[in-house]
């Protein structure tokens, strides 16, 4: 067991200040919901990972709705730490959320409290005296305390949608149960990969006997040494069963050739690494400009989006980035 979820709550901003724009007073109200649905009170919280997207004007409403909840009643020498993934990986969309819970999940385990990077000064349109709620500019330790460490996430979508997330260590005896199982943990992945078909159920043979030679080692240590200590080739397979007659079946499917339920296999590409800029954020007059006169490959792309875009719109998208007399402003819709 990684974690446990001690609690969450959703809610809705319904017809507030704009489609996009957050709202401060239900983000109050998915914290102590959250809060109430785990059982807990503000000051059980160790760490927010927050939304955090970095806009001069989602931050400041985020921070005082955190200044509000978590911030009152702690002690000075106690604060709320605050954080943010984006700060890492920029914004992932949809996934932005899980990124958070998978940042503080690894953090609860190794007994870290992640910096958050790019961080110069904390912001000025937030009244940081409100509550005790610090800025994680710096890498500190989690230490033991006697209590389970805990952190609350947030992920806050379009249209005014708030979820807060409330995530506590694993027990003790839950993390010994997992590291010395001699059985079943759940459902398991078994991962395989070759250079070729035929190599990949070669290598499906020799697991399954391997398997079969080995009866004391629990399903969830063959997934790890799988996952972790072998190359991973194009060619790919991937059994998942909740115990060890399942994924016996699903490997030796494989081995000779024949299809399973339990067994999914694919070939994987050799793509490069691609740079997505979602456009959520603030924008200003040209922000793109510099970059446009320093890298061609960017150049180049703008080109080719601007000639596609012309016919469609009636304008140029690098005319808007320059700014040139009689480009639309930034203010229109489309």
């Amino acid at each position: 067991m990684l974690a446990v979820v001690r609690g969450s709550a959703v809610n809705q901003d319904g017809a507030s200040n704009g489609l996009s724009a957050p709202n401060g007073p239900s983000q109050r109200r998915v914290i102590r919901a959250a809060l109430t649905n785990a059982r807990l009170v503000p000051a059980d919280i160790d760490v927010v990972e927050a939304h955090g997207t970095g806009t001069a004007l989602g931050d400041p409403i985020e921070a005082q709705a955190l200044l509000a909840t978590y911030g009152k009643d702690r002690a000075a020498d106690r604060p709320l730490w605050l954080g943010s993934v984006k700060s890492n990986i920029g914004h992932a969309q949809a996934a932005s959320g899980v990124a958070g819970v998978i940042k503080m999940v690894q953090a609860i385990q190794h007994g870290v409290l992640p910096k958050t990077l790019h961080v110069d000064q904390p912001s000025s349109h937030v009244d940081w005296s409100a509550g005790a709620v610090e800025l994680l500019v710096e890498q500190r330790p989690w230490p033991e305390t006697g209590q389970p460490r805990r952190a609350a996430v947030s992920s806050f979508g379009v249209s005014g949608t708030n979820a807060h997330l409330v995530i506590e260590q694993a027990p003790a005896d839950a993390e010994s149960e997992v590291d010395g199982a001699v059985g079943p943990v759940g459902p398991v992945p078994w991962v395989l990969s070759a250079r070729t078909e035929a190599a990949l159920r070669d290598q499906a043979a020799r697991v399954l006997s391997f398997v079969d030679t080995h009866d004391s080692l629990a399903p969830a240590d063959i997934a790890r040494a799988l996952a972790t200590t072998r190359t991973a080739f194009e060619r790919r397979a991937v059994v998942v069963g909740a115990d060890r007659e399942r994924l016996r079946r699903g490997v030796a499917a494989l081995a000779a050739g024949d299809p399973d339920p339990g067994l999914v296999t694919g070939t994987a590409g050799r793509g490069g690494v691609v740079f997505v800029f979602p456009g959520q954020g603030s924008q200003w007059a040209g922000m793109a400009v510099e970059l446009l006169d320093s890298n061609p490959v960017f150049a180049e792309r703008m080109a080719e989006c601007a000639a596609a875009l012309q016919p469609f719109v009636g304008w140029s998208a690098i005319d808007v980035v320059r700014g040139v007399p009689g480009a639309p402003g930034l203010e229109r819709v489309d």
